[in-house]
């Protein structure tokens, strides 16, 4: 009887507890109350829509009226001719953004790290952010007014495209080309982004041991070597958390900035989920369809977060969760 009464009474007692300590807190819970809100009614309750991709809905249709037609949705998705060009597309995207592009920001940030002279550093600093706040549509009329092609009425090309065809004999067709455009919307994500990339990092080097650093320099370290055994293992578990989240975006290809840079030219090579989702969904109006395509790519997301954390993991790293 004792034995039951304590199980009965622990529970109670773990309860009790917990009420004292939100009690204690309130305010802090209190300040925690909008974050939360904002993920129930804008990331929880939406939920329910995912059962639009086992329909035939269309707008203007009562949800509740629409057919229901299971996975046939997903089946049409992955037998049609257009999957696997779309896969193709987004990891090529993706993974040159994996590959060229995450690790500039960790460069430009250990750069930024070395400089000593203070107002230049926060110079330099502030002019690499800026390009993040321009908008990806200046940024793609730039790079069309940079990168056009000469017509046959004798109108001046872009500047880049002018000093190839001077070079070369022949333009480049940059924004044209099936394989060019690949390297347009890389270099484009590298100028508007790198910057904006190194905050993380740099906060992250900015809570090294200077102490480490004072002990390196006695025991004749070089600045190379500081780098390599101090500042680098110092943010590593930074970079693989960046790492891990990432590859929880890798079908995300930007949709604002390929559908501007999108052409009838260059289709074959651009036309990523994002765009797929977009033209099936918004344009031709099949939500049920253009939602199993979105669904697709959620859990093909969460997959790939969940095995880069465990790899993390199991390489000694504490991962993300």
């Amino acid at each position: 009887m004792a034995k039951n009464a304590a199980a009965v009474a622990a529970p109670t007692a773990k309860k009790k507890h917990t009420w004292v300590q939100i009690k204690r807190n309130k305010w802090m819970y209190l300040l925690l109350l909008p974050g939360v809100l904002y993920f129930v009614i804008f990331k929880i309750v939406p939920l329910w829509g995912i059962f639009i991709a086992m329909k035939n809905y269309y707008a203007g249709v009562p949800f509740m009226a629409a057919e229901w037609v299971g996975l046939d949705n997903f089946i049409r998705f992955f037998s049609s001719n257009s999957f696997l060009q779309l896969l193709r597309n987004t990891l090529i995207i993706s993974g040159m953004n994996i590959v060229f592009y995450f690790p500039l920001p960790i460069i430009l940030a250990l750069l930024l790290n070395e400089i000593r002279v203070q107002w230049y550093k926060k110079v330099l600093q502030t002019l690499v952010y800026v390009p993040h706040f321009v908008s990806m549509v200046v940024i793609a009329s730039i790079t069309f007014m940079l990168l056009k092609e000469s017509s046959s009425d004798a109108t001046t090309g872009g500047a880049i495209f002018e000093l190839t065809k001077m070079l070369t004999g022949t333009g480049e067709t940059w924004l044209s080309g099936k394989v060019a455009i690949y390297w347009v919307l890389l270099v484009q994500n590298i100028w508007k982004e790198t910057g904006w990339g190194t905050i993380i990092f740099l906060a992250a080097l900015a809570g090294v041991d200077v102490e480490q650093y004072e002990a390196a320099i006695v025991d004749g370290a070089t600045r190379f070597q500081q780098l390599i055994y101090i500042t680098l293992p110092a943010i590593f578990s930074t970079i693989v958390t960046m790492f891990i989240l990432r590859m929880g975006s890798v079908l995300d290809t930007g949709f604002e900035q390929i559908i501007l840079m999108q052409n009838s030219l260059n289709m074959s090579s651009t036309d990523t989920f994002d765009t797929y989702v977009y033209n099936i969904g918004r344009v031709d109006g099949n939500y049920g369809y253009s939602t199993a395509v979105g669904l697709f790519k959620s859990v093909v997301s969460l997959i790939c977060i969940q095995v880069a954390n465990r790899l993390a993991k199991k390489a000694g790293q504490s991962g993300l969760f």
